[in-house]
């Protein structure tokens, strides 16, 4: 009889949520508070892995949100909110979306409330920022690389 190969259980695990750097700048304060507000925002946003030993990896997502008023930065404020995460029994291709996108979603709502924290106590109107959807900037992310030669995406 022969002896059936059981797959390697995927197994997931979050070990730690954590903000690795944030910044808050009001350059132009106090004259930003006294215009009036009509502001335009930049919004970007980042990702980078990290593997660290025993398969637990280092996600981290970058938010930096710049606003103006009147041509002039009423503040920037950038967050990276990372978090630690054990990944096995995942293959290859598995792991992209895994650590390029699953990660990054449960590390947004930490980001967004820190944001919309710094926000609100630097004087200024609520942020809130609108939910991102990680699959598709994935999606894009991996078909900008396969049209450039010698990137590094992950697969």
């Amino acid at each position: 009889m022969a002896e059936e190969t059981n797959p390697v259980e995927k197994q997931f695990s979050i070990q730690k949520i954590y903000t690795k750097d944030m910044s808050f700048e009001t350059p132009n304060s106090p004259k930003v508070f006294t215009g009036k507000w009509e502001p335009t925002v930049d919004f970007n946003l980042g990702t980078q892995v990290a593997p660290l030993e025993d398969s637990m990896y280092e996600v981290t997502l970058m938010v930096t949100i710049t606003v103006k008023n009147e041509d002039a930065t009423a503040y920037l404020v950038e967050v990276n909110q990372a978090g630690i995460f054990s990944l096995a029994g995942f293959t290859d291709a598995e792991m992209g979306p895994m650590v390029g996108s699953f990660c990054p979603n449960i590390l947004f709502p930490y980001a967004r409330e820190a944001i919309s924290d710094l926000v609100t106590k630097g004087g200024f109107p609520q942020m809130i920022l609108a939910p991102v959807n990680f699959d598709a900037l994935y999606s894009q992310h991996l078909q900008q690389a396969q049209q450039t030669p010698g990137s590094d995406a992950i697969n």
